[in-house]
């Protein structure tokens, strides 16, 4: 089972609307995922809006692939680097931890994902020591 940046088991991140690289609603990911579906990001009307100019529009519905588009609270196994590009814009989504992969902590720092996080309570933070 995949594991989520906490080392849990990984979570559902959404079946409605079904999401993820492989459409198990989990952000699941493979040498194939090309995009790293891998953050479980909680949609805003403002990321909508800066993901649709940056060229990846998730708000339009497509009935031809099932899917109805998507809208502010709903959640959604984002590309990596589509966050961080959203993130360096001001424009980056809050993110539901317990859903995202774990591969995830090796592109994005635990300080910036909890700062980000939904579903993080009762998790503490220790930075590295650098006396060890």
């Amino acid at each position: 089972m995949s594991k989520n940046v906490f080392g849990d088991d990984l979570l559902v991140c959404s079946a409605d609307p079904l999401t993820g690289f492989f459409r198990t609603g989990k952000c699941e990911t493979c040498g194939d995922d090309h995009g790293m579906h891998t953050v479980c990001a909680v949609m805003t009307a403002e990321f909508l809006r800066f993901s649709k100019k940056a060229g990846n529009d998730l708000s339009t519905p497509h009935p031809e692939y099932s899917f109805a588009g998507l809208k502010a609270g709903d959640r959604w196994c984002l590309c990596l680097p589509r966050w961080i590009e959203a993130l360096e814009a001001g424009f980056a989504p809050q993110l539901a931890l317990r859903a995202t992969h774990i591969s995830a902590i090796e592109h994005l720092s635990m300080e910036v994902l909890l700062k980000y996080a939904v579903d993080a309570d009762g998790y503490v933070y220790e930075p590295p020591n650098d006396d060890d």
